[in-house]
């Protein structure tokens, strides 16, 4: 199994360790330490010696950050987590608190008076980030203050860091050479005057060099730092226990290798114009360009976008056939599965670990799966409430009847990374169980549907999403989309469908369409298709070119919940040809129950 379901943390623990890091404030003398989820590549997934959050607080969400302050301790989660992190830290000890509504800023400045110094490690901060709080934090009279990290003083049994081995990615899987990337990328840097650029985001290093590594769960890469130079040529700063002959062989004599401790003393020398991404690279690195020892050294900073950002989301054409092939062989093993609830979790006795252990067993029988792509949310009655809910032993329910089950999941192949939400009654659904779902259906509906002009971003085309969800006073606290990467990161930037995105969406993204709804205490709703993003062209009745989605995921939505009533003609429409089209595509890969089953599961929905 890659997933694991044992009690990682326990809010029982949170007292004692916040009284040790409490113990070291003092005698530094320091009224706060900053504690993100976070590490020196600012990536979603952490190596386990990197969960201080986790470890510190209990709260084991993949977004969020503590304030510790000599007499409180603010955690901070987002609308994902409000109804996790309650049953995870110690609510004597820790306080949670809403964000983004209420900024660490202005909370510290609540909490501090003028004269404080609250410390952070420069290795886990943005320098973007650290220059936000400043802004609000120097008026108060309150000081940020560089420091070594104070958690991992007090955490004695700190797991080491990672050194799973590194290996070359496939051209046949990549569509491009590291090479021609380079050179590409290369180009970039000479037009924006940039003698280097200190690149951060393992992900950006992954897919410029074709490799893939295993130091993080669920996301093939390996962590470690990186410079680019004009002409193509690039310094890879690495444990040297990841490396080996193949990956020598497969990167070449331009790729120059060094230990990752070197990276210091070659950030400190080098010279001219040097860019680095203020939203993501860490202080750290900021810090070791602008400071040296010599007196003579001329680098200057630039602030400057990772340029293989861009680059990583608009996938080409091999990256897109692989996503498509990758999610027709996950489909299968969605359809035996779902097949498989139908037939036994109304039986009593199954468990939300069950299911997930059921579903992963057949991405493993059916597929070529490396691993999940993110720890399945196998999710059941008042734990589907919980948007990002992780199972493990002390969670884990059994599953009622009649019930909802929510379970959102996905592989990682070599030839792409999928991703899926599929919600399932277990019994006869109520009616408001089916008139939410059906208003969850028409929003994802909408955004399959959609066309809009070049330039527009995520926050112009969120709202299609909740309209439905809006007219009868319903919304749901998450983003409706986020951009999903080739055997790369299932949560991918710079692109996402929410508010809060000004990026502007464009042909060749892959992008998740995944509105929901969750009744606190009851159940939880969520439908999720992948989405690849169309060149635009010209609607046979317009004059103006404009962008759409293709859907690549082929999974049967279920019928028994969906009111034909709350239907227009166009969304009947769509949701009978998705079925039909889900038929023709899986229907000459299966066979006897299998093939019954899902011949049922798309007969149309009628009025």
């Amino acid at each position: 199994m890659f997933q694991n379901f044992t009690v990682t943390s326990s809010p029982e623990t949170g007292a004692a360790r916040l009284a040790k890091l409490r113990d070291v404030l003092k005698a530094k003398g320091f009224d706060g330490f900053l504690v993100p989820r976070a590490d020196a590549h600012q990536g979603e997934n952490v190596a386990p010696c990197d969960e201080r959050l986790a470890w510190l607080t209990g709260f084991t969400g993949s977004a969020g950050s503590c304030a510790v302050l000599i007499h409180k301790a603010g955690v901070f989660i987002d609308g994902r987590y409000r109804i996790q992190v309650k049953s995870q830290i110690d609510l004597a000890c820790y306080t949670p608190v809403h964000w983004p509504e209420t900024k660490v800023a202005d909370w510290l400045v609540e909490n501090l008076p003028k004269g404080g110094v609250v410390a952070f490690d420069p290795m886990l901060h943005s320098y973007d980030e650290i220059e936000t709080l400043s802004k609000t934090l120097d008026p108060a009279g309150i000081k940020l203050h560089r420091s070594e990290n104070l958690v991992d003083q007090i955490w004695a049994d700190q797991p080491k860091p990672p050194q799973a081995g590194i290996t070359p990615y496939p051209i046949e899987f990549s569509g491009l050479g590291s090479n021609e990337k380079r050179a590409d990328i290369a180009r970039s840097l000479v037009q924006n005057n940039l003698d280097a650029f200190v690149l951060t985001l393992p992900e950006s290093i992954a897919w410029l060099l074709n490799i893939r590594g295993n130091d993080v769960a669920n996301t093939p890469v390996a962590l470690c730092f990186a410079v680019l130079k004009p002409d193509a040529s690039l310094d890879l700063f690495v444990d040297p226990a990841k490396v080996n002959p193949a990956l020598i062989d497969h990167l070449g004599p331009e790729i120059s290798l060094h230990d990752s401790p070197d990276l210091k003393g070659f950030l400190q020398s080098m010279t001219g114009n040097i860019g680095v991404d203020r939203m993501t690279a860490p202080v750290w690195v900021s810090d070791r360009i602008t400071h040296s020892d010599s007196a003579t050294k001329t680098a200057k900073r630039v602030w400057f976008d990772d340029p293989c950002i861009l680059p990583k989301a608009c996938k080409n054409p091999t990256e897109l056939a692989g996503a498509r092939s990758a999610h027709l062989r996950d489909a299968v093993a969605m359809v035996e599965f779902l097949r498989w609830v139908d037939e036994t979790v109304p039986q009593a006795g199954i468990t939300e670990i069950d299911v997930a252990k059921k579903l992963e067993s057949l991405r493993q029988k059916t597929n070529a799966l490396r691993d999940i792509s993110f720890e399945t949310i196998s999710a059941s009655g008042p734990n589907g409430a919980i948007c990002h809910y992780r199972v493990d032993e002390d969670s884990n329910r059994i599953i009622n009847n009649p019930d909802l089950l929510l379970v959102d999941s996905g592989g990682q192949y070599l030839d792409g990374t999928t991703d899926i939400t599929r919600t399932i009654p277990i019994g006869p659904p109520s009616e408001d169980m089916c008139k939410m779902f059906t208003l969850v259906l028409k929003g994802m509906i909408s955004i399959s549907m959609l066309r809009w002009p070049e330039g527009r971003a995520g926050r112009d085309i969120d709202a299609f999403a909740r309209a439905a969800l809006w007219q009868q006073g319903f919304d749901y606290d998450h983003g409706t989309g986020h951009g999903v990467g080739a055997y790369l990161g299932v949560h991918e930037g710079p692109a996402r469908i929410s508010s809060q995105s000004d990026v502007p969406i464009l042909p060749g993204m892959i992008l998740s369409n995944e509105p929901g709804y969750y009744r606190e205490n009851q159940w939880g709703i969520r439908i999720e298709n992948l989405l690849i993003v169309l060149p635009p062209d010209i609607p046979a009745s317009g004059d103006r070119k404009m962008l759409g989605f293709e859907t690549i995921t082929w999974v049967p939505i279920d019928r028994r919940l969906i009111e034909p009533k709350l239907l227009n003609a166009a969304e009947l429409n769509w949701i009978n040809t998705y079925h039909q089209q889900v038929l023709e595509k899986l229907g000459p890969m299966l066979a006897g129950k299998t093939l019954a089953w899902l011949q049922a599961a798309c007969q149309p929905v009628a009025l």
